[in-house]
């Protein structure tokens, strides 16, 4: 793309953000295209779960780009990020598995509370599967996203050997601890993923693929008002 004129590079980036969330919205609201998605999602999970991370996620790091400089530009290496989104997908539909059937089976154990209403005991279950995958695997996925994401900054800059202590002391450890763990996680990812749970298991993925745009749209007007 850097052949491209900038306007070209502009319509290309909202093009792609349009067909990313309007498809997906369109293909779920679709019926036929909807039945479509749901066996997809429940014969090839795996790969449904890259798919829908990398486009989608992709598409809010663009929109966060817009938010924060206030034009539409690419970020650094964006087709390595859009890869690296695809593989979180992947990892994070593996997870949800996990956690699902583990929570499940101390429910039928009695390790954990269940309810008589199933509405109520479907809230219960998600809530503890959201709960129990936040505060185990989520700060080892975010810290390692974290980490991800600062060695393309430094990349960037044309730095070529980079060390993983380079890394490591470019991540403002504080700010994650202090922000990232202990706001966004029970303030936002329990509740927003606590919801997912209860959805239909071949829409889980999707939905929290879009929680993290959602969330990046949200850091990045909270940014702008502070500023």
């Amino acid at each position: 793309m850097k052949q491209l004129s900038p306007i070209w590079k502009k319509i290309l980036i909202i093009a792609y953000v349009a067909l990313s969330l309007g498809g997906f919205a369109a293909i779920l609201i679709i019926p036929a295209s909807r039945e479509v998605f749901k066996v997809l999602s429940t014969s090839h999970p795996y790969l449904m779960g890259f798919v829908k991370f990398a486009v989608l996620a992709t598409a809010g790091e663009l929109l966060a780009v817009r938010l924060a400089k206030g034009e539409w530009a690419l970020p650094s290496y964006v087709w390595a990020r859009f890869l690296i989104w695809g593989v979180i997908g992947v990892w994070i539909t593996y997870m949800m598995k996990i956690f699902g059937a583990g929570v499940d089976a101390l429910m039928a154990q009695g390790l954990l509370p269940s309810a008589q209403n199933a509405l109520l005991n479907s809230f219960i279950k998600a809530f503890f599967i959201s709960a129990t995958m936040n505060l185990s695997f989520g700060p080892t996925f975010m810290a390692l996203h974290k980490c991800s994401d600062t060695y393309l900054d430094i990349r960037a800059t044309g730095k070529r050997k980079i060390s993983i202590a380079t890394v490591i002391h470019k991540v403002d450890w504080e700010k994650f601890a202090s922000f990232t763990l202990l706001k966004t996680v029970p303030l936002f990812w329990i509740p927003a993923h606590t919801v997912t749970f209860m959805l239909p298991a071949e829409y889980q993925v999707a939905m929290a693929a879009a929680l993290s745009v959602a969330l990046g749209i949200i850091l990045n007007f909270k940014r702008k008002k502070k500023s």
